[in-house]
């Protein structure tokens, strides 16, 4: 809800407001299209309204909406269909041709996950059999919120390739910390974080040069320390239940860090890429019965009935091994030679072709198992989908860059588009148990959305905007250059409405090489006030500027969409209240 004006606190600021100073405000649903005020920074309207109108939405797989509208406010889809009527505070997004779906949903990464610095000397362990824990690897207790960045580039990188929520851990081996389940936007961690403590994060990956730095080694350890940590619970139970008889049990923190597991009421998340590896994951789990999520899976097609059969949670890896290209130049070569011989007057007998050496029949053998192995693994979701198994998708080991064409990849290797969808959305949401929230674009959900210029899963697709919990992020693409360009510069003529009456004014705008700059002003005594951060990004123009209201430094924000003549938005003072506000240029420019 936008809160109103605090009429007590407006009269003095209204003074200062008006004698030459703007209120911030987000463009109103008029006209136009709604856009970043800077490429990572969402625009942050006064009640987060917007409408995005005549796209085919894809409010999940098989699901289709051929010219609909989406409308959002404060981070929640609030209508869905055809002919939605549109709220008058709503920015309006005309996305005509375009293509709205539900924001994807990453399984397991580090994105926006800060990587410590390595000790280039490490300090010589004395009993290398028995290590400091922090040493072993074995930091069940971190908490991976005190690791993220909302800075971090990757965020951005996962961001603008249609992801809004990504399941995250902290770097390390063997037991690194508890993941997170983040939104892909915010402006501090714990903006970010939507789900903390989703799982105990494992590897099976053994500390250097010290206890335990081998898969059974690891394993072994992961045994004693479920077992001891049931024992610790066990008895800590014992103690709250007979406080006066029972010596006081101490406190472990690793050990704590699995009573959540023990009690069933959050998953061991395990990367598990390799076929061996899923099996060893599935002899701890069988032995110590905890819930179980593989994730960063590449090699699960050969024990599809053995994942399934576990009731594991399953997100397959995004990463997909090179294509083997074909040597043009060489088939060209072949290929301008046999047409030679054809142009040829004289026909020559065909030569005798060299009988193969057991070098050559190993090289072929070897280039074939490769080729079926590539084969495989790019068809590895089509597999899963064939025998009923539900998946996400997981970005871990994949470089960003290639995640749209090894999607591509998979839907040319059999999987349908309508299944890959499903992995990056309704699937992944129901794996993370967020289906109530995402995963759809539903009546009520969050507004985590995609929008793109084409189906997304055509090679010639870009991603225009996305929406992480109602705030907009936009895209540069060759496409939105491409929109029509108007000119801030010029004096504007403002009225705005308050509690206290309507007060008008100047807005004077100008630009120098390529720079925005201005001042507004007051009719009441003509006091000027510099503006600051002056954005002009197709039709939406953004700026703010800061007055003291009694002592307090405020800063005031300012958006509105503008076309040739005139501009029409509202005025925001913080927590102060919004108010609308319209302009036009004065005719001597």
């Amino acid at each position: 809800m936008i809160k109103h004006l605090n009429p007590k606190r407006f009269r003095p600021l209204a003074a200062i407001l008006f004698a030459g100073t703007l209120w911030p405000a987000i463009s109103s649903a008029q006209q136009g299209l709604g856009q970043a005020q800077e490429e990572k920074a969402p625009i942050a309207p006064v009640g987060r309204s917007y409408a995005i109108t005549n796209a085919t939405i894809v409010q999940g797989p098989g699901r289709k909406i051929e010219k609909g509208t989406v409308v959002m406010k404060d981070g929640l889809i609030t209508a869905v269909g055809s002919g939605v009527p549109i709220p008058s505070d709503a920015i309006i997004i005309k996305a005509d041709s375009m293509f709205v779906y539900a924001g994807f949903i990453d399984g397991l990464s580090r994105t926006g996950v800060t990587k410590p610095k390595e000790e280039k000397d490490k300090e010589k362990i004395k009993d290398p059999g028995n290590p400091p824990a922090e040493r072993a690897g074995i930091t069940p207790q971190n908490d991976v919120r005190n690791s993220l960045n909302p800075n971090d580039k990757s965020v951005e990188e996962l961001r603008n390739l249609g992801f809004t929520v990504s399941q995250v851990v902290p770097y390390g081996n063997f037991l690194p910390g508890s993941a997170a389940i983040v939104l892909l936007g915010g402006k501090s961690p714990d903006d970010m974080v939507l789900v903390n403590n989703a799982a105990l994060y494992s590897e099976l990956t053994g500390a250097q040069n010290v206890y335990p730095n081998t898969v059974m080694a690891v394993m072994a350890k992961w045994r004693e320390l479920y077992k001891n940590a049931t024992l610790v619970k066990s008895y800590q139970s014992m103690y709250a239940a007979n406080r006066s008889a029972i010596t006081r049990p101490g406190s472990d923190r690793i050990l704590e860090a699995f009573y959540p597991v023990i009690d069933q009421r959050t998953p061991v998340l395990f990367k598990s890429e390799k076929m061996l590896e899923t099996q060893r994951v599935f002899t701890l789990k069988n032995d110590l019965g905890f819930p179980l999520l593989i994730a960063d899976v590449k090699e699960g097609w050969p024990i599809i009935n053995k994942i399934k059969a576990s009731g594991a949670k399953v997100f397959l890896s995004l990463d997909l091994p090179d294509e083997i290209k074909k040597d043009e130049k060489k088939e060209d070569k072949k290929g301008d030679k046999k047409d030679a011989k054809k142009d040829s007057v004289k026909t020559e007998q065909p030569k005798k072709e060299k009988p193969k050496t057991p070098f050559d029949l190993e090289k072929e053998a070897l280039e074939k198992r490769k080729k079926e192995a590539i084969a495989s693994y790019t068809s590895q979701p089509s597999e899963f989908t064939k025998a009923g198994v539900t998946y996400g998708f997981s970005a871990m080991s994949a470089k960003t860059k290639d995640i749209p064409a090894n999607l591509r990849r998979m839907i040319k290797a059999g999987l349908s588009e309508d299944a890959a969808l499903a992995g990056l959305t309704t699937n992944a949401a129901q794996l993370l148990g967020l289906s109530d929230r995402m995963g759809s674009i539903d009546n009520g959900k969050m507004a985590n959305l995609v929008v793109s210029y084409k189906p997304y899963f055509d090679e010639k697709s870009k991603v225009r905007y996305v929406f992480v919990d109602g705030n907009l992020y936009k895209m540069e693409t060759k496409e939105a250059k491409k929109d029509d360009k108007v000119s801030a510069s010029g004096t504007w003529s403002y009225t705005t409405d308050t509690p206290d009456g309507t007060y008008t004014g100047k807005v004077m705008i100008k630009e120098e090489k390529g720079k925005l700059s201005g001042t507004i002003t007051n009719s009441s005594n003509g006091k000027e006030t510099s503006l600051n951060n002056v954005s002009l990004d197709g039709n939406y123009l953004t700026f703010s500027f800061p007055y003291d209201a009694g002592g307090e430094t405020i800063t005031i924000d300012v958006a509105v969409t503008i076309d040739e003549r005139t501009f029409e938005g509202t005025l925001t003072a913080g927590s102060n209240g919004s108010f609308p506000m319209k302009a036009s240029k004065d005719p001597k420019f």
